[in-house]
C-alpha cells in the first residue's frame, strides 16, 4: 500500500468522504450520519453523529476495521467505557472527555476504540487487548496508568494509531505472548522510560517465532528512555520513518530471533540509536537503511532481516521530524 505521510492522509479521508459519508472533523474522527450522502447545503438529516476509525493502517496491520458495521455507543464514564469495550459484538466506542479507569480494562475483539475531540482521555490506567483479534484504538490521551497503557497479548489484526501516550508504571504499548499483524503508528510518546516491548521474554519462541510482526510507523518519541522498540522473535519488523528525539539510553534493540528493519527514521540527540542484544537477551538481526542522524551516535546493524512483504513508500528521512512532529499524537489525525 502506498503511503505519502499527510498527503497520503488527506486521499484517505477524501475516499471516506466519496463513500460513507462522512466528514472528518478536527481530532481525527470521522463522523458519520445514516444518510448514504453528506449534503454540503446543510439539508442533512439530523441524526447524533456516529464516530469510527480516520484513515486506515499500513503494513502488516493492514486490514484491520475494529467495530466498523457495528453499533456506535458514546462514553463519559468508567462503567459506561468498560461495559462497552468488554461487550461482545463489533462495536465502535466513542470517548467523550477524560475518563478515569482503575487497572488494566479488558478490550474484546472487533472493536473500535475511538476519542471524540483532542480532549479525549485514559487516566489512572489502561487497556488490555487480550486473546482478541480487529481492534483499533485512536485519537486517545493515555496517562498514569498503575500498568502498562497499552497491553496487546495474543492478539492480532491491532492498529494503535494517533494517540498521545505518557507516565505509566510499565510499558506505553507493549506487545507480546503470540501477537501478530499489527501496526503501530501516528502515536506521541513523551515523559516514560520503557515505552514499546516486543516480546516478553527469551524463553516465549515456542509462541512467538512467525509472529510478532509489527509495523511502527511515524510514530515521535520524546524524551524516552529505551524500547523504541525492543524486540525478540519478530522477523521481519519494520520501524519506518519514526522521529526520535533526546532519548535518554537507547532508540531500537533487537534481540533473541528477531530481525528488525530500521529505515527512514530521524534520530535527534540520540547517542545510541540502534543495537543489538539487550540486557541478557541475545543478538538478533538489525538493518539500517537511510537513517537521519543528528548529533547522535553510528548504531550497531548485524544479520539478516527478512523481506518485509508489503507495498510501501518510505518518506525522506530528512523531512521525517517536520513530518512527524505535525502529524502525530491524539488530535492530530
Amino acid at each position: 500500500m502506498q503511503h505519502k505521510a499527510r498527503a497520503s492522509a488527506k486521499r484517505i479521508r477524501r475516499a471516506v468522504i466519496a463513500t460513507t459519508g462522512a466528514a472528518v472533523l478536527a481530532g481525527g474522527v470521522v463522523w458519520t450520519t445514516n444518510a448514504a450522502t453528506v449534503e454540503d447545503d446543510g439539508s442533512s438529516p439530523k441524526t447524533a453523529p456516529k464516530a469510527a476509525a480516520a484513515g486506515e493502517p499500513i503494513g502488516f496491520g493492514a486490514g484491520t476495521s475494529g467495530g466498523a458495521g457495528g453499533e456506535t455507543v458514546t462514553v463519559s464514564d468508567a462503567a459506561a467505557f468498560t461495559e462497552a469495550v468488554e461487550s461482545e459484538g463489533a462495536k465502535t466506542v466513542q470517548v467523550e472527555g477524560s475518563i478515569a479507569i482503575d487497572g488494566m480494562v479488558k478490550v474484546s475483539a472487533d472493536k473500535t476504540v475511538v476519542g471524540a475531540g483532542a480532549d479525549a482521555a485514559i487516566t489512572g490506567g489502561g487497556l488490555n487487548i487480550s486473546d482478541a483479534t480487529n481492534v483499533i484504538v485512536q485519537n486517545l490521551t493515555f496517562t498514569g496508568s498503575g500498568d502498562d497503557a497499552i497491553n496487546v497479548d495474543g492478539s492480532s489484526k491491532v492498529w494503535i494509531d494517533h494517540n498521545t501516550l505518557s507516565d505509566a508504571y510499565d510499558g506505553l504499548i507493549d506487545i507480546k505472548n503470540g501477537s501478530d499483524a499489527v501496526t503501530v503508528s501516528w502515536n506521541h510518546l513523551h515523559d516514560h522510560d520503557k515505552s514499546m516491548l516486543l516480546g516478553h521474554s527469551d524463553d516465549n519462541g515456542d509462541a512467538d517465532t512467525g509472529k510478532l510482526r509489527v509495523t511502527y510507523d511515524h510514530n515521535w518519541f520524546e524524551g524516552t528512555g529505551q524500547r523504541h522498540p525492543r524486540v525478540r522473535f519478530g522477523n521481519p519488523v519494520h520501524v519506518l520513518n519514526n522521529y526520535y528525539q533526546d532519548i535518554g539510553s537507547y532508540g531500537v534493540a533487537s534481540t533473541t530471533n528477531a530481525g528488525v528493519l530500521v529505515e527512514g527514521n530521524s534520530f535527534e540527540n540520540v547517542e545510541d540509536p540502534f543495537h543489538l542484544a539487550e540486557g541478557d537477551s541475545e543478538p538478533g538481526a538489525l538493518v539500517a537503511k537511510d537513517n537521519h542522524l543528528v548529533n547522535s551516535g553510528e548504531g550497531e546493524t548485524g544479520g539478516t532481516v527478512a523481506e518485509i512483504p508489503y507495498a510501501y513508500t518510505a518518506d525522506d528521512a530528512a523531512q521525517v521530524k517536520s513530518i512527524v512532529t505535525e502529524g502525530a499524537g491524539a488530535g492530530k489525525g
